[in-house]
């Protein structure tokens, strides 16, 4: 003999309804801010398509009529774009390696471990967010003159070579960690070398991936600091080349959106690569 299930009680139904209508209108609002966010993207790839008689005749639509490549083949003709790819990518790769060691190092440092003025010290260091990247370029500058760096991939490298927030971000993932695999380590003997590329190291990729990421789109994107430090037309980086392209050809708006998507589409491929780690790292670091 089967039982019927109980009727839900009115009060019940509207519940469910008034649930039913909130998931609802922020799936519709989450759809609206991703609009929002991808259409400048999706701009950009429609003008790097498009013909120059297009963009120029009054004509242009949400897509071109006629797809073409010729703006991509036009900068890459006119310009030394492979090699500010090639620039960009080493000061990147390098400056973000030296940061993420650094920060990893610093970070394990203020979570595990106990000397006299670390709080100070820590305070100090979160302190520097609060200086505009301006204030300091005319000593930054002075610096790698006077070490004979100007000019030089390193001019721009060193001074970028360490983040106060990054160090932040560590210890605040690294106070996560339970205390009692690091007691356990010591009193097996293990030092805090052995401690941090076996247990810490470890535990903390996604912390890696946050650090890495973030300072790999700080400096792919940084214009100012390069534009004072190099002077090599041969070791400029994209952000530099695609001002140097609008100095050249002025209105040359598919050429500039091709350049600009140029420079663009690595860190978007790198973020939808990472972006699970990258969320992770974030959550596990305790900042909302």
């Amino acid at each position: 003999m089967s039982t019927l299930a109980p009727t839900p009680s009115p009060a019940l139904r509207a519940a469910r309804r008034r649930r039913r209508l909130g998931a609802s209108l922020r799936l519709v609002g989450a759809l609206l801010a991703a609009l929002v966010i991808l259409f400048p993207l999706y701009w950009m790839v429609a003008v790097a398509l498009s013909t120059r008689s297009e963009l120029l005749g009054g004509q242009m639509r949400l897509w071109p009529r006629e797809v073409t490549t010729e703006n991509f083949e036009r900068v890459l003709d006119s310009f030394p774009v492979l090699t500010w790819f090639g620039n960009s990518v080493a000061i990147a790769l390098v400056t973000s390696l030296i940061i993420v060691s650094i920060n990893l190092l610093a970070g394990y440092a203020f979570a595990h471990l106990r000397f006299r003025g670390s709080g100070v010290l820590l305070l100090l260091a979160l302190s520097t967010l609060m200086l505009p990247v301006q204030v300091i370029m005319v000593a930054l500058f002075r610096l790698v003159t006077d070490l004979g760096l100007y000019g030089s991939y390193w001019a721009v490298i060193l001074p970028t070579a360490a983040s106060a927030f990054g160090v932040f971000l560590a210890r605040q993932f690294m106070l996560g960690i339970p205390r009692e695999l690091i007691e356990a380590a010591r009193i097996d003997g293990a030092g805090h070398r052995q401690i941090f590329l076996r247990i810490v190291l470890p535990l903390s990729r996604p912390l890696i991936a946050v650090l890495f990421f973030m300072s790999l789109l700080q400096t792919w994107n940084d214009f100012a600091w390069p534009l004072i430090a190099l002077r090599e037309n041969e070791l400029y980086t994209l952000p530099i080349g695609l001002l140097y392209l609008q100095g050249q050809f002025g209105a040359d708006y598919g050429g500039t959106m091709a350049f600009a998507l140029i420079t663009v589409a690595p860190m978007v491929v790198v973020f939808l690569v990472a972006q699970r780690w990258f969320v992770q790292g974030f959550a596990s670091s305790g900042l909302r």
